[in-house]
């Protein structure tokens, strides 16, 4: 009704600006200078191949990391491979290979990860780098000053799958409490007197409530220190595979390489130019500001690795949160049980895009959650493919063919356009407390709501309708429409980075500024008049679910959808740059360049083969060769 309509720009009308209001005065995200933010998934043990609990972490760091970037924080997302230990020497032998070969085999395997999974680590850190052994003495040799460690004897449990010591009350049925063998371990060993931290590291987890989260992993970790705690055993002479203890050598006259988990630990410390403090990363971003985990290895990161902290006079990080594990039926995935979901063969199936915000809108983030194909299906289709993907298709589309192909011109807003423009703006204020508070699940949850009333919108206001009654009045709510779907693209970046890039795209917003958070509200609203491309489906469904259950083949959607617009001359440059990258990769191995180089190159070409289509024959597995009896003999 014209009685409900406000003039846009105010009383005095004339102007197409909006002043959205929701309460509150709403700062922009370049206002404000924000802190660096450090965020951190733990180093991937290499004695074996990525699962999709891997994926999960990086995810949730990267949904983090994206986030932050874009509401103005500098951030540094920092992922790798843990690459020394026992397991690893024993797993090399078992393979025939040199732990280092084996190392730097199986890492590239989780460095493949980041261009499959789009994950925007900024650093690929390996234990096996100079600089991380320099790091790791230099952390070392800070306990020996302070006084926290001292040559002693190791007898007890100890699981090498878990590289991890336990106590005869702690093992659960002969195995250890994650259900791994144990077997009894008497060797010469450093100790680091953990118990003299107990005190102050429950002081600090009691005074700083988000230390630890989620509540319940907090909670487990002060029972766990309740009854005190035993100094920890810090190297091992039954093995070489590790960083050799410095300093002169021991009364023992043994060679000590450190504890896996000392080693490991170090790496959040190793990619900011520790031990030089003063270097610029060091300062901008530590103390972290999150680690995650899982919760299978929360004691290493909320208990010895912040007494490590301590010892050597460094601040601690502010924040730790463990995450659940992905379930099969209800069962822990197991390559004995075989149920173990394959992440590449998973993504390369669905396109990155359902994958991620299936795994971080299914479950609560912190709980475990029990994986099906057939849900990430069902919920891509429903929220993906519906509730987004046809909401932009049938706007812009109707938009393209009564408006000229052009931002249309708005009249008079309604008390309806008004509100759901300031539910728009007003979304990211909500969406940065479920990322801080670490509720992922409910920052997809808060998108789809969105989406869910410009859906309510569109149905209700009718523009089909109003192009034979109101022209104006239809005009104006595709306009209304058009700046919902921004804010959704913009919103859309950090669970499902190749939607909101294709929606941006189809809103005629370039890259840069106008993509980043600060692009919230009215300040950055399309301007009337705008050309607009040609509207295209930026998530195709994806067709027979019931057979997904089943591991049918089906296309990516996602890929499929973002890969069509390569011109032939484009995918003929693209395949080029494809080769170019692969004699690189060969002739750096053929060289013998280092681990980090060749590892750079590799990550290079794959990041080039996920942008072709994903049926092209350079994404094709080779098909393994069958050994004739003759060698088999």
């Amino acid at each position: 009704p014209a009685a409900r309509r406000k003039k846009p720009g105010g009383a005095g009308g004339g102007s197409r600006a909006l002043r959205v209001r929701s309460g509150r005065a709403f700062a922009s995200a370049s206002a404000v200078a924000k802190e660096p933010r450090f965020i951190t998934t733990p180093i991937y043990y290499v004695n074996g191949q990525p699962h999709i609990g891997h994926v999960y972490t990086s995810l949730a760091c990267d949904v983090v990391a994206r986030f932050s970037r874009l509401d103005g924080h500098k951030v540094l997302f920092l992922t790798g491979t843990d690459e020394h230990g026992q397991k690893v020497e024993q797993s090399a032998c078992k393979a025939g290979e040199s732990p280092q070969d084996f190392a730097d085999r199986v890492s590239d395997t989780f460095r493949a990860l980041l261009p499959l999974y789009d994950f925007s680590a900024d650093q690929f850190i390996r234990t096996t780098e100079a600089r991380h052994k320099e790091a790791a003495a230099a952390l070392w040799s800070a306990l020996v000053e302070s006084g926290d460690l001292y040559l002693g004897a190791y007898e007890g449990w100890y699981s090498v799958r878990d590289e991890c010591f336990y106590t005869e009350e702690e093992l659960v049925d002969g195995n250890a409490p994650t259900g791994a063998e144990v077997e009894w371990v008497a060797e010469s060993s450093y100790f680091f007197r953990l118990s003299r931290y107990r005190q102050r590291l429950e002081e600090h987890i009691l005074a700083n409530p988000d230390f630890i989260g989620p509540a319940s992993r907090r909670n487990e970790v002060l029972a766990f220190m309740r009854d005190g705690l035993r100094d920890l055993s810090v190297s091992r002479t039954t093995f070489s595979w590790g960083v050799p203890v410095p300093g002169p050598p021991p009364p023992d006259g043994l060679s000590h390489v450190m504890y896996v988990w000392l080693d490991a630990l170090t790496n959040y410390l190793t990619a900011l130019g520790y031990p030089d403090t003063e270097a610029a990363d060091f300062r901008s971003f530590w103390p972290a500001s999150l680690h995650v985990v899982g919760k299978d290895i929360l004691r290493f990161h909320a208990i010895y690795w912040p007494a490590f902290l301590m010892a050597a006079g460094l601040p601690l990080p502010k924040r730790l949160f463990a995450h659940g594990w992905w379930m099969n039926e209800g069962e822990k995935m197991s390559k004995s049980v075989g149920n173990v979901v394959d992440p590449v063969a998973l993504v390369q199936r669905y396109g990155p895009d359902p994958v991620r915000h299936f795994l971080l809108s299914d479950v609560t983030f912190g709980a475990d959650g029990d994986f099906s194909e057939k849900k990430l299906v069902e919920s891509s289709n429903a929220k993906l493919a519906n509730e987004l993907g046809n909401l932009a298709y049938r706007t812009l589309s109707f938009t393209q063919k009564q408006c000229g192909g052009a931002v249309p011109a708005p009249d008079a807003f309604s008390e309806d356009d008004l509100q759901l423009l300031a539910e728009a703006a007003a979304l990211l204020p909500q969406l940065r407390t479920h990322v801080d508070s670490m509720a992922l699940h409910r920052y997809s949850q808060g998108v789809s709501g969105l989406a869910s009333a410009a859906n309510r919108y569109i149905d209700v206001q009718a523009p089909w309708a109003l192009k034979k009654s109101d022209q104006a009045r239809m005009r104006t709510v595709l306009y209304v429409l058009i700046e919902v779907l921004r804010h959704l693209a913009l919103y859309s970046q950090p669970v499902t980075p190749r939607i909101g890039a294709a929606l941006l795209e189809q809103l005629g917003v370039p890259e840069g500024g106008g993509r980043s958070f600060a692009a919230v509200g009215e300040g950055s609203a399309l301007q009337p008049g705008q050309p607009l491309p040609p509207p295209r489906i930026v998530f195709q469904r994806i067709e027979d679910a019931d057979e997904a259950e089943g591991g049918g083949e089906a296309p990516p959607p996602a890929a499929a959808a973002l890969t069509a617009a390569l011109t032939a001359a484009e995918e003929a440059a693209l395949v080029a740059e494809v080769g170019a990258a692969g004699e690189r990769v060969r002739s750096l191995k053929a060289s013998g360049a280092g681990s980090e180089e060749v590892g750079g190159a590799v990550a290079t070409l794959l990041e080039l083969k996920a942008r072709l289509p994903p049926d092209h024959e350079l994404n094709a597995k080779p098909a393994k060769k069958k050994k004739s009896k003759a060698a088999k003999a």
